[in-house]
């Protein structure tokens, strides 16, 4: 297992993330995430003025870049990717700032292009939003991205020379109001807008995605103001309406009001404002109805690019699927056995499809629910089926709606009889559906036969056959070798199944 580590020096934000990698049996690559550091450096900052960045911003960064290699250094990192944007891609002092960070941090600081970081940013979404037809927008310091997406390949691409330090740096000068002065900016960005027009004219069913610090902190405003009952920001969504209503509120506030919001980072309050302005523009342009926030970005693209070289041409085919391979290979689990489960849960699903009628959108419930049943059991065995919910919950499951992941999660966690807690449930009636109760009940019925049909993992039960004969429906398997185990375990889920089915099982 190598270990990694990627520096972003950004305009705004330094940041370092450090990664395990993992190389499954097919040579697919994997990374997890075990530690990670920001600080606050706005190299971006007054550099309108004459292009330079300023010797206390690199004095700061120079610091912040040496306390990353040390924790680099405490890791035993194998290898660091540290990369610069555009404050540094367009700095008249670029060359010496590169040379005293690259003699003095210990490992080489490289500037990425315009081009390359795009696509790194394009690589970190695509790889961890199932969302066909997209327009990312990313908001640093000093530049915005937006790339425009279809069919899992970029149409459109185009870089703004602002961001959320230079939009302040440009319109807060003190002679305005707050609101006064997001009017100026909004004004500013919507003439700059008008400059690319593919934009207005994008499809209407297209996804917008926000990359970014600004987007997680308005994603973390919308989840207090909700009291949403789950911390995950990947795939959360704002709506217009709710867009609107966060940004009328805060437009208008001072500074030292600004940063006393709850969800907001005190050290983001000043340039706030500025990055939502942008995305008030471009949902005004665009026409689309909400913003759904990755937390996925260039980072993650890097991490992609090196785990798996061939995400640079290609997109992972199955984010669902890798990001849950990734789990399983994290946990050591034995994955020919979680794969048993699967297939025969999916069996099981097909075959009792006149009875249970469920749509299609809950197979991939099941199919992750059955891969990370016993992911729990990384923790303690004892109670395995209550831990394996709390890591589905809390994992990095790349390709999942919130509501698909809970599903997953109480579906997991009925892998073992009489263990469904509704007073969990109940926390998050605001994301699931009323229907999602019965259909859980039914689903982790089959994940328990399923489990139980290969108790001895040893994959001896091949195949099933049910047949639906008035109140009974009879399970017939085919099978190598003695698969009484199976069966017995199997028919102790008799109960639970004629509670979720309304019939009497009998396994042959």
């Amino acid at each position: 297992m190598e270990k990694i580590a990627v520096i972003d020096m950004g305009s705004n934000t330094a940041r370092l993330i450090l990664a395990y990698i993992l190389i499954d049996g097919h040579n697919d690559g994997h990374f997890v995430v075990f530690d990670e550091l920001t600080e606050s450096v706005r190299l971006g900052q007054d550099m309108e003025r004459d292009g330079y960045i300023k010797p206390s911003k690199i004095a700061q960064a120079v610091k912040t870049l040496k306390m990353f290699k040390k924790l680099c250094d405490t890791n035993d990192v194998d290898k660091i990717y540290a990369v610069a944007t555009n404050a540094i891609r367009r700095a008249k002092n670029q060359k010496s700032f590169l040379e005293e960070v690259n003699s003095t941090c210990g490992f080489r600081l490289r500037v990425l292009g315009e081009d390359e970081e795009a696509q790194y940013i394009y690589q970190g979404v695509i790889n961890s939003m199932e969302y066909p037809k997209g327009l990312i927008m990313d908001i640093s310091g000093s530049s915005i991205h937006l790339i425009h997406y279809n069919r899992r390949n970029i149409i459109n691409r185009v870089m703004l020379p602002f961001g959320a330090i230079t939009l302040s740096d440009l319109f807060n000068d003190g002679t305005h109001t707050p609101e006064e002065t997001s009017a100026l900016i909004e004004e500013y960005i919507d003439g700059q807008l008008a400059e690319v027009p593919w934009l207005k004219n994008i499809d209407p069913d297209i996804q917008f995605i926000g990359v970014g610090g600004s987007f997680r902190n308005l994603a973390t405003i919308s989840k207090r103001l909700r009291r949403y009952a789950l911390s995950i920001i990947h795939n959360y969504s704002v709506g217009n309406e709710e867009f609107n209503n966060i940004y009328d509120t805060i437009k208008v506030l001072p500074l030292d009001k600004r940063a006393k919001i709850k969800g907001l980072n005190e050290e983001r309050a000043d340039i706030f404002v500025s990055a939502l302005a942008a995305m008030k523009s471009v949902l005004k342009i665009s026409g689309l109805p909400n913003i759904v926030i990755s937390s996925s970005g260039l980072r993650e693209g890097i991490m992609f690019a090196y785990a798996m070289p061939s995400t640079m041409e290609k997109p992972i085919s199955d984010i669902v699927a890798h990001s849950v391979y990734t789990q399983l290979h994290y946990c050591d689990q034995n994955i020919k056995h979680c794969e048993k489960v699967c297939n025969l849960s999916i069996l099981l699903y097909k075959q009792l499809r006149v009875l249970h009628k469920l749509p299609r959108m809950y197979v991939k419930v099941l199919r992750v629910a059955a891969l990370m049943h016993d992911v729990g059991v990384r923790l303690k065995y004892y109670a395995h089926n209550k831990h394996s919910f709390y890591f589905i919950l809390n994992s990095t499951l790349y390709g999942l709606s919130h509501r698909e992941l809970l599903l997953a999660a109480f579906v997991a966690q009925g892998h073992h009889a009489n263990e469904f807690n509704m007073q969990e449930w109940v926390k998050y009636k605001d994301i699931l559906h009323e229907e999602d109760l019965a259909a859980v009940m039914k689903l982790s019925v089959i994940l328990r036969i399923a489990e139980s049909l290969d108790r001895s993992m040893s994959g001896c039960i091949k195949s099933i056959n049910c047949d639906v004969l008035g109140d009974s429906v009879i399970m017939k398997t085919e099978a190598e070798g003695d698969c009484s185990l199976e069966i017995k375990d199997a028919l102790g889920v008799r109960a639970e199944f004629a509670k979720a089915y309304n019939k009497n099982l009998d396994i042959l």
